[in-house]
C-alpha cells in the first residue's frame, strides 16, 4: 500500500491547481480550499469574460499575423474553458466600429490576463510560496 508523503501531495498540487484554475477560473484555490479567493476570482473572470462577449467584443484566432493579433489571443487564451467554449460555438465576432465591441474586446483580454495571475497565484499556494 503506498503512501503520500506531503512532498508528493505538494506537487501533484503544483500540476493540478494550476491547470484546473487556467480551464475553470477561481477552481485552482478552490481545491486548496481557498473557497472566498477562488469564488471572487471565478465571478471576476467570468463576470469580465460574460460582459465582454454582452458587448460584442472579438474573440482573436490563433494566427501568425500582426503582433497586436497575437497579443489578443495570448490574452483570450487565458479565459481557459471560456475561450474553447465560445470558440467551439463559433461566438466572438464582434463588430470593431461599435465603441462597445471595442470595450468589450478589452473586457475580453483582461479576463484571460486576470486568470493567468490567477493560476499563478494558485501554484504559488500549492508550493507553499504564499499562506
Amino acid at each position: 500500500m503506498a503512501t503520500t508523503t506531503p512532498a508528493t501531495q505538494a506537487s501533484t498540487m503544483a500540476v493540478l491547481a494550476p491547470a484546473i484554475g487556467w480551464l475553470i477560473p477561481g477552481a485552482g484555490h478552490m481545491i486548496q480550499k481557498r473557497w472566498i479567493r477562488g469564488l471572487l476570482l471565478m465571478i471576476s473572470v467570468v463576470a469580465m469574460f460574460v460582459l465582454g462577449l454582452l458587448m460584442q467584443g472579438r474573440i482573436y484566432k490563433p494566427n501568425g499575423g500582426d503582433i497586436l493579433d497575437i497579443l489578443g489571443f495570448i490574452g483570450d487564451v487565458g479565459a481557459g474553458g471560456m475561450y474553447i467554449v465560445c470558440r467551439a460555438l463559433d461566438l466572438g465576432h464582434g463588430v470593431v466600429a461599435h465603441a462597445t465591441a471595442d470595450y468589450g474586446t478589452k473586457f475580453i483580454i483582461v479576463s484571460g490576463l486576470l486568470n493567468f495571475i490567477s493560476v499563478a497565484d494558485a501554484y504559488h499556494i500549492a508550493i507553499g510560496k504564499k499562506p
